[in-house]
């Protein structure tokens, strides 16, 4: 009983104070899971943000709330109704394989879907048990200081995620952090496990259909083929960073910006939604760069329209490249984001809030 009640409560801070680091990576999941691919709530996509906050809040005090014995009723409800929810939505994700990561701790344990809900079944069963011994719930501390610790406890997570909003997440679990070179993590190295499939050849034999089944191969059957299915039973090796490429006018330039000594990167995933305020820092910062002998450049996964747009509203003088926008959501969470390579290696990254704290 002791040891479910500090089980569950710990899990619940550690897997709400992940997600708070990174809200803007949690609504992201968010989004996914409100799309009509997933669970049709698209109209709910535009407060992902707000809905992402709230819940990794509500979650992280959940567990101090079950750990102090706090309100135990109420406790011991909310997590049944909340635990309750997520095995069905781990579930229905991994039986349809509609998400691939649940997002349950951020970027710091990514989970397959499987993992996700026998992980969520686990805590089923330890908060089933504490919520049919609530009673045995005793308070820790003086009962009258219970509503001052979950008080100061909302302040102190509300705070720290409008922090994480204004600056960057004060922890980087992205292959993206500082110090790590972007070239190195998209390398599959020599020997690496390869994708494993099935192949399963169907024929037509006097009327009746026969499924041969190889590793690739055509068989010899006797019969008229109709189709193959194609079936990965086993994933090969996937790099750290695989989805990062840059483009101008379809010319793959990836390998150019990253051998480049000094480079400083302006990432704007969507010119439509980014925060114009940012861009007079950016364009302080841009003179200074050059000056000192930095490429400047941009990525976004905008049209040229926009890009023409935000580089004449502001006076930019730097190309904006092509770039995938769920990769450019990895690389930062800014939009703008400002990140200074150096060969290839990632030196500075900051918010567009903190450009003058670059330094050159």
């Amino acid at each position: 009983m002791k040891f479910a009640r500090i089980f569950v409560g710990i899990l619940f801070i550690f897997s709400g104070f992940i997600k708070l680091n990174d809200p803007i990576g949690f609504s992201y999941k968010l989004q996914e899971y409100f799309s009509p691919e997933v669970l049709g709530l698209d109209f709910l996509s535009p407060f992902a943000l707000v809905i992402a906050i709230l819940i990794c809040v509500f979650e992280l005090v959940l567990g101090i709330m079950l750990l102090i014995g706090y309100l135990p009723k109420f406790t011991m409800w909310s997590l049944l109704l909340m635990i309750i929810f997520f095995t069905f939505l781990t579930f229905y994700s991994a039986y349809f394989n509609k998400v691939t990561d649940c997002g349950c701790f951020g970027d710091a344990i990514p989970l397959t879907p499987w993992q996700s809900f026998t992980k969520d079944l686990i805590l089923l069963v330890f908060i089933l048990i504490l919520f049919f011994n609530k009673k045995m719930i005793t308070p820790v501390f003086v009962p009258a200081s219970h509503r001052w610790i979950i008080f100061l406890s909302y302040m102190l997570c509300f705070l720290y995620a409008y922090y994480v909003l204004m600056h960057l997440p004060v922890i980087d679990f992205r292959p993206y952090k500082v110090g790590n070179n972007i070239p190195e993590l998209r390398d599959i190295p020599e020997g690496a496990a390869t994708d494993v499939f099935e192949y399963h050849w169907k024929f037509n034999v006097e009327g009746e259909e026969e499924v041969v089944v190889t590793d690739g191969s055509y068989p010899q059957h006797e019969g008229e083929f109709i189709e193959v299915d194609t079936k990965m039973i086993e994933e090969g090796y996937v790099p750290p960073i695989h989805d990062f490429q840059v483009l101008d006018d379809g010319e793959d330039i990836t390998a150019e910006i990253l051998e480049a000594d000094k480079v400083l990167l302006i990432v704007a995933y969507d010119l439509n939604l980014t925060e114009k305020q940012g861009y007079e820092a950016i364009k302080s910062l841009e003179r200074e760069a050059k000056s000192k002998g930095y490429e400047v450049l941009g990525l976004t996964a905008s049209g040229d329209v926009l890009k023409s747009q935000i580089k004449e509203e502001f006076g930019l003088d730097f190309p904006f490249y092509q770039t995938d926008a769920t990769a450019l959501k990895t690389v930062v969470r800014a939009n703008p984001g400002i990140l200074v390579l150096e060969q290839g290696t990632i030196t500075q990254k900051k918010h567009y809030s903190d450009a003058s704290s670059i330094k050159l």
